[in-house]
Formats: structure tokens, sequence, C-alpha cells
């Protein structure tokens, strides 16, 4: 028997579908569209086809971005030789939280998860190499989250970086704690493990 509407039960599922929302948010979320007013759902219905139609990934760094290259690429006060490797764009604002680096960015879009069919052909680390050789970097700080498959990518980049001359690779410091992801972490924490990095 039907206690609800379809088209709110239609909702409420494309809702869950979203990460980090159980049944309950969405029932809640759900029902507060319904009270809210028509110009509003109007007004993130919108929000999100433009998010869909008009968010890119930067050519030169992977992150999300509206122009070409993104507003972190084009800004000359950054310093283009080191480069900061994170596994999705939430990190990127992670790190530019902490007000602490003043470097650029290259976005992996995920990371080593061979159970996952995740290769290294998957993920954006032939763009990582080629940028690398060409854009007179001096260091790479490879920010991936303290997991496993974290752990592993960061491995990987180090062996790939190997022999490429006068480039010098990092780790961000165990100010992280293992298993969590950055875009979770506190803004002190992200930052002593920014200055506290280290050689792999």
């Amino acid at each position: 028997m039907q206690y609800s509407s379809a088209l709110l039960e239609a909702v409420i599922a494309e809702l869950t579908r979203l990460p980090g929302l159980g049944r309950k948010s969405a029932q809640r979320i759900a029902f507060h569209l319904l009270r809210s007013g028509e110009a509003d759902a109007k007004r993130l219905a919108q929000a999100i086809l433009d998010l869909k139609a008009r968010v890119q990934d930067c050519h030169v760094c992977g992150n999300v971005t509206e122009t070409q290259p993104c507003a972190l690429c084009a800004d000359t006060r950054r310093d283009a030789t080191t480069i900061c490797v994170v596994e999705q764009p939430m990190d990127v604002l992670a790190i530019e939280r902490t007000g602490e680096y003043r470097g650029v960015y290259h976005v992996l879009k995920g990371a080593l998860s061979p159970i996952d069919g995740i290769g290294p052909e998957q993920l954006k680390l032939a763009e990582l190499i080629s940028r690398v050789k060409s854009s007179g970097a001096v260091e790479v700080i490879v920010a991936t989250n303290p997991t496993a498959q974290g752990e592993a990518t960061a491995l990987y980049i180090a062996r790939l970086l190997q022999g490429v001359p006068g480039v010098r690779v990092t780790r961000i410091a165990r100010g992280v704690p293992m298993g969590s992801d950055l875009e979770f972490s506190d803004q002190v924490t992200l930052a002593r493990a920014m200055s506290g990095r280290k050689e792999i």
C-alpha cells in the first residue's frame, strides 16, 4: 500500500543516491523542498543544471573550473615549481582552507585500487609525469589520502618520478589520521601535515 506520494518517493530515492545521505536525511530534505516556495525549488534545480553544463576539469591541473585554465593555475603569484598531487578536487579545497600552501595542484581523479578496477591508466598519472618534465618543477608533494589506496598511489608516483632529474618527491606528514579523507580533516591538522612533509 502506498502511504506517500509516488513523486515524493521518487525524490527521496534520488537523494539517497547522494554520498552520505541515508533515507531519513533524504526524507527531511524532500519534505523541506516540498514546503519551500516554487522559486526556491527552481533556483536549486537551475543551480544543478548550471553546474552540470558549465563546470569542467581544468586542462592543466584537473581541478573543477568554469574557465580554462582554473583560477589557481592562472594565478601568477603561485609557485609553479611546486606541484601538490591530490586525489580529488575536494582535497584542493581542504588544503586551500589552511592558507599554508602557495604552489599549484594536480588532481588524479582517484587512487590506485586494483580491486575496483582502477589502475594507472584510469588516473591522471601520465599527465602528471608530462607536466613535471615540462614545467620545471622542483618538488612534487604527494598528498593522497592516508588509506591503503592512497599509500599505494604515493609509492607508485615516487617510483615514476625517481628518474626525473632535479625533482624532489615528498609526502605530507602524518598529521592526517590513517583511514580518513583529507576533506574531513581540520585546518590545523592539514596545515601541520603540509609544513611537516618529508621526502619519500
